[in-house]
This record gives C-alpha cells, sequence and structure tokens, in this order.
C-alpha cells in the first residue's frame, strides 16, 4: 500500500507543477498557479500521515516505509530546487524567459556547487533518518522495526557514493591552469 501511495505522490508532484506551471504561463492565472504550487508540500503529510498510521495498524516496517521517509527527505531538501528549475524551463520554453541557469564551469565555483549538493544530500539522509527513527521510537518493537534500521543503513552508502562528485570537482580545481608556454614537440613544417 505504501509504494502505491509513494508511486501516487510522485505522479501528483509532476500534475501539481505541471499544471501550476501551465496556468502561470500558459493560461495566466496566477491565483490558480499559487494554489496549485503551493498544495505540492501536502503530498508529502498525506505520504507521511499514511506511513504512520500503516505502521500504527500494525504493519511491520520494510524498505517501502524507508522509501517514503526517503522520498519526503528528498522533497525537503530538493523540492524547492526542482521547482525552480521547472519553473524556468517552462517560462524559457513558454513565455521567452531567459534560459535557465546551469551549474558554474570554472573549476572552483563547480566544486563549490558540487559540495553544495552533497550536503543536502547528506542533509536528507539525516532527515530520512529522523523520520524512521521516531518511526521506530512510536511503534517500539523490535520485531516490527528492524528492517528500517537495516534501511538506513543501507541508504547511508548513497551520500559516500555521491561523495565522488564534489572530491573529483575538488581535485580538478586544485590542478594548476596551464598558462605557461607547452614544451610539445614542434609540428613538421609543411613540406613543399
Amino acid at each position: 500500500m505504501i509504494l502505491a501511495i509513494i508511486i501516487a505522490c510522485e505522479i501528483g508532484f509532476w500534475a501539481l507543477l505541471g499544471l501550476g506551471l501551465a496556468a502561470r504561463y500558459l493560461w495566466r492565472m496566477r491565483r490558480l498557479s499559487n494554489a496549485l504550487l503551493l498544495s505540492l508540500p501536502l503530498l508529502d503529510l498525506v505520504l507521511l500521515v499514511a506511513a504512520v498510521i500503516d505502521m500504527r495498524a500494525g504493519a511491520v516496517g520494510s524498505i517501502q516505509h524507508g522509501l517514503a521517509a526517503a522520498y519526503i527527505a528528498y522533497s525537503i531538501m530538493f523540492g524547492h530546487r526542482t521547482i525552480k528549475w521547472a519553473d524556468a524551463k517552462f517560462a524559457h520554453r513558454f513565455a521567452s524567459g531567459p534560459p535557465p541557469r546551469k551549474p558554474p564551469t570554472e573549476k572552483r565555483a563547480r566544486a563549490r556547487y558540487e559540495w553544495g549538493v552533497w550536503l543536502r544530500i547528506m542533509a536528507a539522509y539525516a532527515i530520512t533518518c529522523a523520520v524512521l527513527l521516531g518511526v521506530i521510537w512510536m511503534v517500539d518493537d523490535h520485531s516490527r522495526t528492524s528492517a528500517l534500521i537495516e534501511f538506513m543503513a543501507n541508504l547511508g552508502k548513497v551520500p559516500l557514493i555521491a561523495l565522488i562528485w564534489p572530491v573529483s570537482y575538488s581535485y580538478q580545481a586544485r590542478k594548476p591552469t596551464d598558462d605557461s608556454p607547452s614544451e610539445e614537440i614542434p609540428a613538421e613544417p609543411p613540406r613543399h
């Protein structure tokens, strides 16, 4: 049941976002657009309430409950950025807005950007763990919540894997730029 609600929330997120942006840029209905976009966090609330009700009804914690917590944490940490990204794309495509901003290309700025994304991933992981620990505390039955502890441990690999990007960009940013003349072998002169 929880997996179906997660899928419905994801579909609902993109449907509400699309309708909200269409109302803003295509139909010029600013109030409707604001109402639709402001209703997006309600999907997270629906998912959270459903997971709590399910666990209180005696369900055994599973990967689905862990995914629900991770979905909520992702929405908290990346939802606003996703909405801003989609808004910029929509405005550019349908309202002659400026092109969406891309991540910086300069090495140091890109490294800072990637570290910021990684910190958001870490915060999402912390929120996921906090939600799951709250559920574990609420249920207070190890036999029903052991899968949630295992889920937290396995999910902890994600920030470690994601660490590759900021570290690699930081490494590239530390490489000296090659402004000095190169010591390459000159090309052969053209033969006549």
